[in-house]
């Protein structure tokens, strides 16, 4: 799997190599450092940046580079190419003389310096470019495992439950299940978008309580009346997302108040926090699966849930953990998304369930149960984000995508399925 990973990576860069053009401090510094070069300590110079966090600084880089070096910058704009006319005309009018523009490769290109004549876009200064995969940029293998990070964490409880040779249909309802009703708890009973902290965390607290019960509900009528999974999730799947249509009225739910966006948008350690969620989630699970009895129990079961029990295993407290579990984690999911998103909403997690499922089995583990390892759906889940990723690079249609997705999943049932009859 992790060569598969890897072949991946190789194509989808090599598919995606195009000439890039820096943004942000570092191109500002460089941009800095060429006008310097250029024009010495007495230049007269423009800055030019659009109004995005990206531009803003590339603008306080190149500003810091020229003050350093005894340079007076004339201006500085932050928009739209008219914002860059009227400050050029600004400019003039006192009688200044403008010997370089300071700018990236969007502003560079506006056609407004060209209409004066001591202007002209041939004084623009801009950073060099260079070639390199789109695929690689750092900015979208973030971007990338910031986007898993919520079907993989949600994948930990999937894959205890196929190790089981059970399935859990309900987890895409779940996270909607999760969404409304922490949503509904801050906006009616902690003040709404003048929520505290702590009623945040309460709030998600309740959100994953609310799954997790579910869950648990889900493993009773798996364990007591021996229902089988398929028909309880579903049943379930279609319960929590009525419920969560009902609670919500069908509407979204935005009154959030900026705590709570701090688990899905903000960052720890220079790392997405869902990312460093995720991390940690996938190392406690893969501890708990390959280092207690609880995971040798879990595995025992999925083997042969007979032998399991004839052999002193807990079969029904083992299995009402597993899907409470999966449901807490699906829980969890809502909450992030919901904090991503900024608003509850009863449409959150639709088919996640079949995405979810998707990365257990492409990362190796059995729909018959007893076979599996947690950081496989890691990487699982990892190749098909980065199958999806690189489609949407190469411009591949999304009629297309679905189709080479659905290939990868069957293909990996079939792989299992070639391996269990070679044994």
């Amino acid at each position: 799997m992790i060569f598969m990973l890897l072949m991946l990576v190789i194509l989808f860069s090599s598919l995606t190599v195009k000439e890039q053009h820096p943004t942000g401090a570092s191109a500002g510094n460089q941009v800095g450092k060429t006008i310097l070069k250029q024009y010495g300590n007495k230049a007269r110079v423009l800055i030019v940046t659009r109004d995005t966090k990206e531009d803003r600084a590339f603008a306080e880089a190149v500003v810091e580079r020229l003050k350093s070096g005894g340079v007076d910058v004339l201006g500085q704009v932050n928009g739209s190419a008219s914002d860059a006319r009227r400050a050029i005309e600004s400019l003039l009018a006192k009688g200044q003389s403008i010997d370089a523009i300071a700018a990236n490769n969007v502003t560079a290109k506006w056609t407004v310096y060209d209409r004066f004549e001591s202007v002209g876009s041939s004084k623009c200064i801009t950073p060099t470019s260079y070639t390199w995969p789109n695929f690689l940029k750092l900015s979208n293998l973030m971007s990338v495992a910031n986007q898993t990070s919520i079907y993989a964490i949600i994948a930990i409880g999937m894959t205890m439950v196929i190790i089981t040779a059970g399935i859990d249909l309900s987890v895409g309802s779940l996270i909607a299940l999760a969404s409304v009703s922490s949503a509904l708890f801050i906006r009616d009973y902690c003040g709404g978008a003048e929520a505290s902290v702590m009623m945040v965390v309460l709030s998600a607290c309740i959100g994953i309580g609310v799954c997790a019960a579910a869950g648990a509900f889900n493993g009773l009528m798996v364990t007591a009346f021996q229902i089988p999974p398929f028909i309880v999730t579903l049943g379930m799947m279609m319960m929590a997302s009525g419920l969560s249509f009902r609670l919500a009225e069908g509407r979204s739910i935005p009154e959030l108040p900026s705590a709570s966006f701090w688990l899905g948008r903000g960052e720890t350690f220079g790392l997405p926090n869902p990312v460093l969620v995720m991390i940690v989630l996938y190392l406690v699970a893969h501890f708990l699966m390959s280092r207690t009895i609880f995971g040798r129990y879990t595995y025992a079961i999925g083997g042969n849930e007979e032998a399991a029990r004839l052999s002193g295993v807990p079969v029904k407290r083992v299995l009402l953990t597993v899907y409470t579990i999966c449901g807490a984690l699906a829980g969890l999911g809502g909450i992030m998304l919901t904090s991503q998103l900024s608003a509850g909403d009863p449409k959150y997690g639709l088919m996640y369930e079949l995405e979810v499922i998707a990365a257990v089995v492409v990362g190796g583990t059995s729909l018959m149960g007893g076979q599996g390892k947690v950081f496989g759906t890691l990487i699982g889940a990892f190749i098909i984000a980065v199958i999806k990723n690189g489609m949407n690079l190469t411009d591949v249609d999304p009629f297309n995508q679905k189709i080479v997705l659905g290939a990868v999943l069957t293909a990996a049932v079939l792989i299992d399925r070639l391996k269990r009859h070679t044994v």
